[in-house]
């Protein structure tokens, strides 16, 4: 990420920082629609703003001032199905609707593709668009939609046609105040506050044609598949403020020797090793270098090798307090998300090594 936009990223979480006080989750969204958080990774806002890389450098400095994991992954949930979906795939309308309200935060979009007992697997997916008058009537239900019992805007993918027994899906937004939309609450996962989750019901949701979002004749391999890969890659984000939050919180809490210390830098190390390899991974998204699956998949089994060595020396010094605790937790159960896709992957990857000569 250019420096200029390093800059304007932390001038701008410290200015939230500075509003926020030490309660941050008082009023979250508010404090950063104030400071300006929203327009980050959003066209309109200047160059140094308009990046993945932007976004990810705010979600690691929020998660390395506060340890709020679920607080770092809200706010780049939200950004990231902006930049992604609306400032990506929208026409010029659409953009022009929207775009501004996300940026100014009066608008937090949420994108709903999971359904209940179904995940994300594109064979096993059932809500519908059918084509009616000069719209579509949405029907269906979906699940696990972050940001859901904030926003204000919701992306649906539906199924639009079936071609030769393969579904060919389109992806339409959908306002809070749609007829027939109903979000109904999860259960809450308390250690990830303020990210919170819901279920949409969506009973014959009647939207113009105009609604939909972009061309392609399938919107699953054009954007739901590319965006679990943004999605994860800037997660890397979170992870490594993470790790530099829980550095600093072990160095306060265990004996001064001279083993502490060797243990400590070695670790110090290796939590430079994890920003460094998702700084890289997420520039690759910006277009700036080469996109190395190995990278997303090393910060991941390194950063769960680093938490496991700060498990240990915490476990040395004072007890735990509750934010200690609840960031151990928060990251446990993030690590939990997606473990069969990332599995996937990484057997995609060994399978990979050596294939070019056999």
């Amino acid at each position: 990420m250019p420096q200029n936009s390093s800059l304007e990223v932390a001038r701008r979480v410290d200015r939230w920082w500075e509003s926020a006080g030490r309660d941050v989750l008082t009023d979250p969204f508010g404090a950063m629609a104030k400071a300006g958080l929203f327009q980050i990774g959003l066209p309109g806002a200047g160059a140094a703003l308009d990046s993945y890389g932007a976004i990810a450098a705010a979600e690691q400095a929020i998660a390395a001032k506060t340890g709020l994991l679920g607080l770092a992954s809200a706010f780049a949930a939200r950004q990231m199905t902006a930049r992604f979906f609306i400032a990506g795939f929208a026409d010029g309308d659409q953009r022009a609707a929207w775009l501004p309200r996300i940026a100014a935060g009066e608008v937090c979009t949420a994108v709903a593709i999971s359904e209940p007992g179904a995940g994300a697997h594109p064979k096993l997916l059932k809500t519908t668009a059918e084509s009616r008058d000069a719209g579509f009537v949405i029907s269906g239900r979906k699940a696990w939609v972050t940001n859901g019992p904030v926003a204000d805007l919701f992306l649906v993918l539906a199924v639009v046609a079936v071609e030769d027994g393969r579904k060919r899906y389109g992806l339409f937004m959908l306002p809070k105040a749609t007829p027939g939309l109903v979000i109904k609450p999860m259960a809450t996962l308390d250690v990830l506050a303020p990210a919170t989750h819901c279920e949409l019901e969506l009973d014959g949701c009647e939207i113009p044609a105009s609604a939909r979002v972009g061309d392609m004749p399938d919107a699953y391999p054009a954007m739901a598949l590319p965006f679990r890969d943004v999605e994860d890659t800037v997660g890397t984000a979170n992870v490594s403020g993470l790790l530099s939050w829980l550095l600093e919180r072990a160095a306060a809490r265990i004996e001064r020797t001279e083993e502490n210390a060797l243990r400590l830098g070695r670790i110090a190390g290796l939590v430079s090793l994890v920003q460094a390899a998702s700084r890289l991974a997420v520039a690759a998204l910006d277009g700036d270098g080469q996109d190395v699956p190995a990278r997303v998949i090393g910060v991941r089994l390194l950063a769960r090798d680093i938490v496991g060595e700060i498990r240990e020396l915490l476990a040395l010094g004072q007890p735990q307090d509750e934010a200690v605790a609840g960031a151990l937790a928060a990251f446990d159960l993030l690590a939990s998300v997606a473990r069969e896709p990332r599995k996937v992957r990484q057997i995609r990857l060994g399978n990979s090594i050596g294939s070019e000569r056999q």
